[in-house]
């Protein structure tokens, strides 16, 4: 018999539930636990209205601000939830205090939403800048255009942080000792602690489980399917966590989340402009759970991650628990939602050859809004320079064809060129050749096409900045 008992900490309360584990943490906290003040709205992640901060155990205690109408009960097993509740004292904390004072409660509904992912933002080591504070609400809608309000709060909120400015103080201790969080959240990693020490609680068998991540794309399709489903998370294989330098390559694991990436030295030393590319991939709490192996296993022709690694000639390494083989992502894609992968194979790791000084990467995406939306149009480029030509090359698209699609012609075209407004127009050209768009709610195909081109051109003009704009543009 299949069995799981899920134990985590709800604000200050040790909960076990033998409630089926793929039950999503919103209705539990509703309608098992009765705490309202996590609403619910849109049900896929888009309006913020349900999010809670979820805390574990690395270093030191890390908490994120996630979804939890895409967060499935066993992907929080042993780990802290808080609630607005949570935040609670014996009168108003800092943080509901400035949100009133400024005027940003509105008609209320998605103010504990703001409030959790402010308190989100308190206890991370994100410096301390308007930027960030704003980008911790990113995936915060507030229906009633209070958006200044809500802004002028922040803004409070970074200045009453800046007393912590260039000290070397724990967050959640500062956030205890200035009345953000209430006391007992100290407590909070010897609970966590002695929940390790128990029996695990949890019996899985290896074959037969669906394979869940983070579940934000899965649960918004097949909601009713998941929550009685037997799951296998990935979540709980701490093997599949980490990102590391492996003798000239990046590997990725299996778990691992875009907020993983975010922080990855790896990654910034790579990417430098990760943090710009990342911005463009939903929203802060969906980063903080959705998985990079989940994004290219929903095989969405139009999935953000799946275009910047095909760029990078990605490959898995694919797993049943017992046998392992390798596949160039390239060739994973079979057709429309279809993967070369078995019912009982998982993305164990990713790894890709870390880019070297003479390569140029590139990542461009339009969307109907510029944060929380999917792509249009998405496209990643890769170009390794020698004397000042281009000697390797690697162009991909989505949202052009029925897969996220890695324009093989266009890229050969590049190879042995010099970057000039010709090239340009040859590798659109090429590249119209191999899509095959069509017209639906994110745009026409002549739009598409249109968008590809012009993002094309948006490559080369970042990269090599010397070409003439004009005359790029004008082709």
């Amino acid at each position: 018999m299949w069995t799981i008992m899920i134990r985590f900490l709800l604000n200050n309360k040790l909960i076990q539930t033998a409630e089926p584990p793929g039950m999503l943490l919103l209705d539990f906290i509703r309608y098992g636990e009765f705490l309202t003040g996590t609403k619910i709205g849109c049900r896929e992640g888009d309006c913020g209205a349900c999010t809670v901060l979820v805390g574990e155990m690395e270093e030191r205690m890390v908490y994120r601000s996630v979804t939890s109408c895409l967060t499935a009960l066993g992907n929080v097993h042993q780990k802290h939830i808080v609630t607005i509740e949570g935040l609670n004292g014996e009168g108003l904390n800092f943080l509901q205090r400035v949100i009133g004072e400024e005027g940003g409660t509105q008609c209320g509904f998605c103010t504990p939403g703001f409030i959790v992912s402010m308190a989100g933002f308190c206890l991370s080591d994100k410096a301390l800048t308007q930027a960030n504070a704003l980008a911790a609400v990113d995936g915060n809608i507030c229906r009633c255009t209070g958006y200044k309000s809500i802004e002028r709060a922040l803004a409070r909120v970074v200045e009453f942080l800046g007393e912590k400015d260039g000290e070397d103080v724990d967050p959640v201790g500062f956030a205890i000792k200035n009345g953000i969080v209430p006391a007992w959240f100290a407590e909070i990693p010897a609970r966590l602690a002695a929940m390790r020490l128990q029996p695990n609680g949890v019996s899985q068998p290896r074959q037969g489980l669906r394979f869940l991540g983070g579940g934000t794309d899965l649960y918004v399709q097949q909601h009713e399917a998941l929550v009685e489903a037997e799951l296998n998370f990935m979540a709980m294989k701490e093997d599949l966590k980490g990102i590391f330098a492996v003798d000239g390559s990046c590997v990725i694991g299996g778990a691992a989340t875009i907020s993983d990436m975010i922080g990855s030295a790896v990654i910034r030393r790579a990417f430098p402009h990760f943090d710009e590319y990342a911005r463009l991939i939903s929203s802060t709490p969906i980063r903080n759970i959705a998985t990079v192996a989940g994004n290219f296993v929903n095989a969405s022709p139009i999935g953000d991650l799946s275009i910047f690694f095909l760029a990078l000639d990605a490959r898995l390494t694919l797993s049943d628990g017992v046998r392992r083989r390798e596949l160039p992502l390239r060739k994973f894609y079979t057709g429309y939602k279809l993967l070369d992968k078995e019912p009982d194979e998982y993305i164990e790791k990713i790894s890709f050859d870390l880019p070297g000084r003479d390569m140029l990467f590139h990542f461009e995406k339009v969307s109907k809004r510029t944060n929380l939306d999917i792509a249009s149009v998405n496209t990643a480029i890769l170009v390794r320079m020698s004397e000042g030509r281009i000697v390797e090359a690697a162009l991909a698209a989505g949202g052009v064809g029925p897969v996220p699609v890695w324009l093989e012609g266009a890229s050969s075209v590049m190879i042995g060129r010099m970057p000039d407004a010709e090239l340009v127009e040859d590798v659109v050209e090429r590249a119209q050749t191999e899509i095959s768009p069509i017209s639906d709610a994110r745009g026409t195909e002549t739009y598409k096409r249109l968008l590809l081109g012009q993002l094309i051109k948006a490559h080369f003009l970042t990269l090599f900045p010397e070409l003439p704009v004009e005359e790029v543009m004008d082709i």
